[in-house]
């Protein structure tokens, strides 16, 4: 079927100012990327999947201008003793930059590995992502395989001592960064990875992970500050037996934010666990969208979401469990909430399930409601004052996602930053 010319017409617009370098490997898995894309198209909100995010703001040709924020608050996970490497505007900054040789394994940056004939990534760039255009198409995804021109490559053959923690900077108004990472950990081996900062004006991003068999991967990464940045993220992530796959992220501000994860577990008695927790304020839309295949018997999934919304803020989910023919013994677990404090806010959710096996427990639900009045009515007799009897009932309605994180210290990491949030709009 022939491309619609509106979205031929806005797919040119969106690449016309941006370059495809050729060379290396990366130029073949760049050129196939582009080939998928200009089969697709841009999304549109008449796509199933964009129904309830319009990705205008996302597809057009220039990134509108968002402020960033200067303030002094110290930086998410500046407590934690980490491998630092840090991007600014969407470019590697050496300079701020720890020296990744300290890690102990296989670091790279994508500019600089992209130009060889063979390498280790060659077997994973875009080859997730591709997987992941089926049977839902995401064009951002594969925008992104065939433009980034920078992102990190690892490798993990070990049990990694510390978390390398990727760090984005934002300066500039107008930037528009897009980044593709890769990272591959072969059986028995372990990493955590943090991500945080607000990127730029407008940020694309890809996250490619291999878990091989009986490896563990953890994520934690935290999206705020800059209220008026846009950002698409997706991750693409395929577990062998017995690996673990556990992804939290924190989301607080931003104009919009459009989170994909796509994962498959394709090795017996594996487990994928990802979580969210979001808070927004007044002109804020957040679309959680996760597709989750299982492939092999008797694997575990988890998928847990909470946002609190106030002052019109909107929040999406749209949450899927393929359970395919053979995944005997599928645990496939799925609940999206959310707390409205006011009656201007809004949250649409989409959970399914779609199974071809015969002996699995699979559960899906989805609730939006306001504080409970009578947990509020028993602190406040107790001598607690309101904002702070409110502030208590939000934290433990996300507590249950923030239970997903397995280091405590990253856990009370993110409590503390989701009760400074909750004071800055006590209004």
């Amino acid at each position: 079927m022939a491309l619609p010319q509106a979205k031929q017409d806005a797919l040119a617009a969106r690449i016309a100012g941006l370059d495809l370098p050729q060379g290396g490997w990366l130029g073949a898995a760049r050129s196939e990327a582009l080939a998928r894309l200009t089969a697709m198209g841009l999304p549109t909100k008449r796509d199933e999947y964009w129904r309830y995010t319009d990705p205008t703001l996302l597809t057009a040709p220039g990134a509108c201008a968002a402020v960033f924020d200067d303030s002094d608050e110290p930086p998410v996970f500046d407590a934690i003793d980490r491998l630092k490497l840090v991007f600014t505007d969407g470019v590697f900054d050496a300079a701020a930059s720890d020296n990744p040789a300290l890690a102990g394994i296989e670091i790279e940056r994508l500019a600089l590995a992209g130009s060889a004939d063979i390498h280790w990534a060659q077997g994973l760039y875009g080859v997730l992502e591709t997987r992941g255009q089926n049977p839902v198409p995401r064009p951002l995804a594969a925008l992104n395989s065939a433009f980034a021109t920078d992102g990190i490559l690892i490798r993990v053959t070990g049990k990694v001592a510390k978390p390398v923690s990727l760090i984005y900077r934002h300066k500039s108004d107008a930037s528009d960064a897009i980044l593709h990472h890769c990272i591959k950990l072969e059986a028995g081996a372990e990493l955590t990875l943090l991500e945080n900062g607000p990127a730029a004006a407008r940020f694309l991003k890809v996250l490619e992970v291999e878990v091989g068999d009986g490896a563990r991967f953890h994520h934690i990464r935290a999206q705020g500050r800059d209220h008026e940045r846009l950002a698409a993220t997706h991750i693409f992530a395929r577990l062998g037996a017995e690996a673990l796959f556990k992804s939290f992220t924190l989301t607080a501000n931003g104009r919009m934010t459009r989170n994909d994860c796509v994962l498959e577990l394709v090795g017996d008695d594996a487990k994928a666990h990802v979580a969210g927790a979001a808070m927004g304020d007044r002109s804020f839309h957040h679309d959680d969208t996760v597709f989750v295949t299982h492939a092999a018997e008797r694997c575990e999934s988890r998928q847990v979401f909470k946002k609190v919304l106030k002052n019109g803020a909107v929040g999406v989910f749209q949450g899927k469990i393929l359970v395919k023919p053979g995944a005997q013994k599928t645990d496939g677990y799925q609940i999206s909430q959310s707390l409205l404090l006011d009656d201007d806010s809004q949250f649409l959710a989409k959970p399914e399930l779609e199974i071809y096996a015969d002996d699995v427990k699979c559960s899906h639900g989805s609730t939006s409601g306001a504080i409970d009045e009578t947990a509020l009515y028993y602190l406040r007799s107790r001598g607690v004052p309101l904002k702070q009897a409110q502030s208590l009932l939000v934290l433990a309605f996300l507590a249950e996602a923030i239970a997903e994180i397995e280091d405590e210290a990253i856990a009370d990491d993110i409590r503390g930053r989701l009760e400074g949030w909750l004071h800055r709009h006590e209004s």
